[in-house]
């Protein structure tokens, strides 16, 4: 009934609106306003004089002495954008979106150009690369994330359409990038580091069930799977690098926003006589709603909510401050009833409390570079107590507390055109206070651990310094290097982090790269809280090798094609669970860390794959994204076996792409297909012996799920008014309904193995309404 009541709404409001479109009831064409600023990449100072041109108009502007242009009355719809300027690589921008009576801004910077004579052709490119970072990287718009089929708005689920990230359950976004885990990945927000940008963070990780950043406040998104430069440190796999855009800074703003998940709203202005600006989000959750309306398999409801905000100042024409604010707040409580009608082992209280906040100073040096210098405060407060479902004996209660004060400075000098240099340093100082208690419990291999109670407070400190230097010897090659120091007090661990990356232009449209380095890690706190002997653990460390080729087909689709190597070393090991992985435990049990005795850092792995990706902007009216990948991922047990670990998929097949016949309509989808991992089966009679689950010791990692694949479907339908513009979407995941599973379970009422399968056919629609 419910599900009813929502499309006659839904059908109502548009059978209000249907006749909106780019002409006004008038015979007038709707139009808006283009604003942007152009400058250098490497030294962020403005571009007087560039040419702008809108693609396919007769429409166009030069920049100002600030680098800033304006394009009048340009008639609503989707556009692309040239950029052109004398000595620099000429660029395209895809997706603009120009609204009826509204100022869309946007931002572009051109790469300073080595072009001798006619060595080499440069055409407007679609398709922009990070000069530190030749290889493994993907860049994605603001639009290209908004409209993603079967993300829900949510960045890490987009990201998931990349052949670097393995599959594992549609319930949670926890990014397997090259075979790692979801503990390996950092995010960054205007030079901020934040531990978990995810509603229900995973403690020790950074994975989550959904993404708490407002994709309506990202300007645009660098993701690097392997390889990446000395500016990152202190994790194995992966950065994500995101830009929050600036709010408006000529006129107030607002949006509205309904979805399936909750609703929220965004108002953005000037300030101080437009100098500045300020951005703010507010969203609520409502899944209970949406629980009772649909069949999402499960009748768990949890609620959440999140509040961000941006305000920019100029102090002066040179030096700009940024205050950046991510706040998350969660709750969860399913009873053991409702425990028992989702097959959950556990239940109990959820309350999670994260926040971060943070002033960046940008500053232009002269005409040869620019710094970001930026200060942050982090809180996890996590306050959980969780409850075996058939026993209801207290399983776990967690009352942690982590505080990071955080200091970080990035530094950026182009000496001339063949010579360019990035340094800078991180401080971190952390402060953990646990008061948590692990009852006596069944570990995954039957064997019982006493109870354990965890009172511990952590005062340390981590500082690193860094330096990237990059080589043009000529027009055709570049050398990147880079050199990592990095010092963590708690155990006194020193580590150097040598990087190397090439890339060279063999023609005008084919280029090789190649990267190579060496990665550190320090473990979660929590784990090395739990014994004073862990302290003295090694730092995980990973090595990476990747060897890749592009291609521009057109300038338009680019196919690349990369193969790496991960070596891994030093990972921890519990000497009473021989033959499993510990940082896996996170997929194989529960979902969080269980107390572990002293650990030893004799752990391998290893990973290595090859990649191909082709991906098309949106030129005219289609764009996507082909991808492909075939991988293995392996660890070496305490007894010296290798075994695969949990998220080998070994081969992964994406197809994602859009149609957009005219500026109102779009429709798009994508389809994943993915090898089934490996997991462990059932020692049937221990389990039924301790009414417990066991695993089966000597089968470990040995049978394999059934295969991935689900197609997610979405359109979206634009309506402009003469001051106000609405988006509508509706979207459908799984639309087959394929039955794939999340993972198998023991019945503990049954006393059998029992199946709990991800995510069902799910309608999912929203509006997002502009004023």
């Amino acid at each position: 009934m419910r599900t009813i009541f929502v499309f006659v709404i839904a059908l109502g409001i548009l059978s209000i609106i249907h006749n909106s479109d780019v002409v006004s009831a008038q015979g007038k064409v709707r139009t808006g306003i283009l604003k942007g600023r152009v400058m250098d990449t490497d030294t962020k100072t403005p571009l007087a004089g560039t040419n702008v041109i809108v693609v396919d108009t007769k429409k166009g502007a030069a920049t100002d002495r600030d680098g800033i242009f304006m394009i009048p009355d340009v008639p609503v719809g989707s556009y692309t954008l040239q950029f052109r300027y004398v000595g620099y690589e000429p660029m395209k921008k895809t997706d603009i979106i120009v609204r009826s009576e509204r100022i869309t801004f946007v931002q572009a910077e051109l790469k300073f150009s080595v072009l001798q004579g006619q060595e080499i052709t440069v055409t407007a490119g679609y398709f922009s690369q990070t000069q530190d970072q030749p290889t493994s990287s993907v860049n994605f718009s603001f639009e290209e994330i908004r409209r993603a089929p079967g993300s829900a708005g949510d960045v890490s689920r987009i990201i998931m359409g990349l052949p670097s990230i393995a599959k594992v359950n549609d319930q949670t976004n926890s990014l397997i990038v090259r075979g790692g885990s979801p503990v390996e990945n950092a995010f960054f927000i205007d030079n901020i580091e934040i531990p978990n940008i995810n509603h229900f963070p995973t403690q020790g990780s950074s994975g989550g069930p959904i993404g708490m950043v407002n994709v309506d406040f990202i300007q645009d998104v660098n993701f690097y799977t392997g390889g990446f430069s000395s500016l990152y440190g202190d994790k194995l796999s992966s950065i994500m690098d995101i830009v929050f855009r600036e709010g408006n800074r000529d006129e107030f703003d607002g949006q509205l926003d309904l979805n399936f998940a909750g609703f929220g709203g965004i108002v953005e202005g000037p300030l101080f006589h437009r100098k500045g600006s300020w951005l703010l989000s507010v969203r609520r959750s409502f899944l209970d709603l949406l629980v009772d309306a649909f069949d999402v398999g499960t009748s768990v409801a949890p609620r959440y909510g999140d509040y961000q905000g941006k305000v920019v100042y100029d102090i002066h024409p040179r030096h700009k401050l940024s205050l950046l604010g991510v706040f998350g707040d969660d709750h969860n409580d399913p009873d053991k009833e409702t425990a028992q009608e989702n097959d959950m082992i556990v239940y109990g209280n959820q309350d999670l409390y994260v926040h971060t906040i943070g002033m960046n100073w940008m500053a232009l040096w002269h005409k040869s570079g620019y710094s970001n210098t930026s200060v942050a405060y982090t809180s996890q407060k996590y306050e959980e107590d969780f409850y075996e479902t058939t026993t209801s004996n207290h399983l776990l209660r967690n009352r942690s507390h982590e505080e990071i004060l955080n200091l970080r400075n990035v530094n950026h000098w182009r000496f001339n055109a063949m010579h360019s240099m990035e340094f800078g340093f991180d401080a971190k100082h952390l402060i953990a206070d646990y008061g948590n208690f692990y009852a006596e419990y069944t570990d995954a291999l039957g064997d019982t651990v006493p109870a354990f109670t965890l009172n511990e407070k952590i005062d340390a400190n981590k500082i690193g310094g860094f330096v990237h230097y990059i080589l043009k010897p000529c027009v055709r090659f570049r050398v990147n290097f880079g050199l990592r120091a990095d010092y963590f007090s708690l155990n006194n661990n020193r580590n150097i982090s040598p990087r190397l990356a090439l890339s060279y232009n063999v023609t005008d449209d084919t280029r090789i790269n190649a990267s190579t380095g060496i990665f550190y890690q320090s473990l979660p706190l929590l784990l090395l809280s739990q014994n004073e002997e862990n302290e003295s653990l090694k730092d995980p460390k990973a090595v990476h090798y990747v060897l890749g080729v592009e291609h521009l087909l057109t300038e338009n689709t680019k196919l690349t094609v990369e193969v790496y190597q991960k070596d891994y070393d030093h990972f921890p090991l519990d000497p009473t669970q021989p033959t499993l992985f510990l940082i896996d435990e996170l997929y194989y049990r529960y979902g969080f860390f269980f107390n572990h005795e002293r650990l030893i850092d004799t752990g391998q792995a290893s990973s290595r794959g090859i990649e191909i990706m082709l991906q098309k902007k949106l030129a005219e009216n289609i764009y996507g994204l082909a991808s492909a990948s075939y991988f293995r991922s392996k660890y070496k047990d305490s007894l010296g076996t290798w075994r695969e670990r949990v998220f080998d998929n070994r081969a992964i097949l994406s197809l994602e792409g859009g149609y957009k016949p005219n500026n109102n309509w779009e429709f798009s989808l994508r389809w994943i297909y993915a090898g089934g991992p490996p997991y462990t089966p059932f020692d049937v009679e221990e389990s039924r012996r301790l009414n417990r689950e066991v695993l089966d010791g000597d089968r470990i990692n040995e049978v394999r799920y059934p295969d991935y694949h689900s197609l997610n479907i979405r359109f979206d339908r634009r309506f402009h008014f003469s001051r106000s513009n609405l988006v509508f979407y509706f979207s459908v995941w799984n639309v087959y309904n394929r039955k794939n599973i999340a993972s198998y379970f023991w019945n503990e009422i049954d006393q059998k193995e029992d199946v709990i399968y991800q995510w069902s056919l799910l309608p999912i629609f929203g509006f997002e309404f502009e004023f």
